[in-house]
């Protein structure tokens, strides 16, 4: 058996901050622990939009170990390579989030369970049914073998056929701006769809200009960057040109994993052959709902709920 799109990295549950503007710096209350991890929200997105979906990663033998994978496989995960670790505990991220929009973590991920993924996990059968490989410069960041583990999962994917999409995902409180982009750019070579934040793509290029930086990555590599803007929707560029699709006005409630949802629905549309349009619209559509709930999870929509808000808008 194999799955049509693979995420390998971080399986960790999220704690947050019960009220808005509450520092990490200071005693407060928080809420979860809500199953998390920019990987396994993607994976959980795609299985939940009607594709099988996989995710290779390791947690420990634990409560928040057991909760990440009880939800990923009611939602139609596999999770067969999801190691069990009795070494180590399951990775976890402390969030607080502020009302100009930002976001504070303290990740306990490099030397938790989260950070032991292996070679051994990659079973090349598996992989080389895979159509898309979908890679996190989160998962990146942890340490040199979650690295190699990502690397050795591209080769085998790219030989048998798969593409790879890299979302940046860059996470300062992991690694600085300068190590993240020296990691990122053997992916983004052997990358056929980049999906950058503004932020993230003029990061990786040293340009000022976020049109200019997108364009810019199409010259590494891939086929496609995929510009996520938020509220503002999303431009796909392409060396034919760019398309802009506008987004959909929602009640933001927690905006993490939006990005990740984004991500689910533009590779789904991928798959379904659509044109890139209507692929973009319909991952716009996948994020906006993603950020209506509390928790990095708990807003990811169902197929029928995307295609609701597609037809009423």
């Amino acid at each position: 058996m194999s799955v049509s799109i693979l995420s390998i990295g971080e399986l960790l549950v999220e704690i947050m901050r019960e009220k808005v503007d509450e520092s990490l710096d200071k005693p407060g209350t928080f809420v979860g622990p809500f199953p998390s991890g920019a990987p396994a929200i993607f994976a959980d997105a795609v299985a939940k939009l009607g594709e099988s979906s996989g995710i290779i990663g390791t947690v420990g033998e634990d409560d928040f170990g057991r909760l990440i994978i009880e939800r990923l496989k009611k939602d139609g995960v596999d999770t067969t390579y999801v190691r069990i670790s009795k070494n180590f505990t399951t990775g976890v991220a402390f969030v607080a989030y502020f009302f100009d929009g930002s976001r504070k973590f303290i990740y306990h991920l490099p030397y938790a369970a989260s950070g032991r993924i292996s070679i051994e996990q990659l079973d090349e059968k598996y992989l080389s049914g895979v159509k898309y490989l979908h890679i996190m410069g989160s998962s990146l960041s942890i340490n040199e073998d979650c690295r190699k583990v990502c690397q050795r999962a591209i080769e085998i994917v790219k030989k048998s056929g798969g593409k790879v999409s890299l979302d940046p995902n860059l996470r300062p409180e992991l690694l600085s701006v300068e190590e993240i982009r020296k990691i990122c750019q053997p992916v983004l070579a052997m990358s056929d769809v980049v999906m950058p934040s503004g932020e993230e793509a003029c990061m990786l290029t040293g340009i000022e200009k976020t049109f200019s930086a997108c364009e810019k990555l199409l010259e590494y590599g891939p086929e496609i960057v995929a510009l996520k803007q938020g509220e503002k929707g999303s431009v796909v560029f392409t060396k034919k040109g760019k398309v802009e699709v506008p987004s959909f006005k929602v009640k933001e409630v927690d905006p993490t994993g939006a990005g990740d949802c984004f991500d689910a629905g533009f590779l789904v549309g991928l798959l379904r052959k659509w044109s890139l349009e209507r692929v973009a619209r319909f991952a716009n559509a996948v994020g906006a709902l993603s950020v209506t709930k509390k928790g990095p999870m708990e807003g990811a929509p169902s197929l029928q709920q995307v295609n609701d808000l597609l037809n009423s808008a």
